[in-house]
């Protein structure tokens, strides 16, 4: 990947449509507008029967991100990746395991879809890790899981913001570091635990910032998009 300070502002924020309904997602996609360039449909929204929106959203000129976080036998990673990659996508989640990135990276080819491999989710913590039977920290398994990710030649990573600067220095500038568990300052912290306001989360290097509820929750979702925007420019230099 090109190095981080080649995207604006704008395409750095990832507005989380984690809504039930297509009519739903479209409504709100409709009320953002110009002020948001870069869509996410999750599990929710995809199984709802959201995944044609792919096409529609790339249709009006903008970026999708599918997160799916595909993690099963080899041939079926690969052949539902191919299938996303049809769709047009530009981001696609999958498990940070080796054998899940190397069938995905085979489905990928050389589509344009790039592959996201999700090192620990951020509602998780070392207490979540132990009692799943991990004996690291998420610390540790982040780190595991990035130089596995980088050798299996995959795209970026899945983290949380809390480990993009040590991340970033592991990896080094090619790896795009895409991180949820942002929350701008005085937010609910909801499900996440590992989080940063989206200001600090670009000053310790991220490329693109997902975001949910602070957006797609608030009063005026366009006025709270554009604010986030405004935060990631300043920290940019902007």
């Amino acid at each position: 990947m090109a190095s981080g300070a080649t995207i604006p502002a704008r395409d750095r924020l990832i507005v989380a449509l984690d809504v039930d309904s297509v009519e739903t997602a479209r409504a709100l996609v409709a009320r953002l507008g110009d002020s948001v360039s870069f869509y996410k449909i999750g599990m929710e929204l995809a199984y709802g029967g959201g995944l044609p929106l792919v096409e529609e959203l790339k249709a009006g000129g903008k970026k999708v991100f599918v997160d799916l976080k595909l993690h099963d036998i080899g041939q079926t990673v690969e052949r539902a990746t191919r299938q996303i990659a049809r769709l047009g996508a530009d981001f696609l989640t999958i498990h940070g395991f080796p054998q899940t990135m190397r069938a995905a990276r085979l489905g990928a080819s050389d589509r344009g879809l790039r592959l996201l491999a999700v090192t620990v989710m951020t509602s998780y913590d070392d207490s979540d890790l132990a009692e799943a039977g991990y004996s690291v920290g998420v610390a540790e398994l982040v780190s595991r899981r990035a130089i596995q990710a980088k050798d299996a030649g995959i795209d970026g990573l899945i983290l949380s913001p809390q480990e993009v600067a040590p991340i970033r220095a592991l990896v080094g500038p090619r790896m795009a570091l895409v991180t949820p568990g942002v929350r701008p300052a005085g937010a609910a912290l909801g499900d996440q635990k590992r989080v940063m306001t989206p200001g600090e989360a670009i000053a310790a290097g991220a490329d693109h910032l997902v975001v949910g509820r602070p957006v797609t929750q608030a009063p005026d979702p366009r006025a709270a998009a554009e604010r986030i925007v405004a935060e990631i420019s300043a920290a940019m230099g902007g």
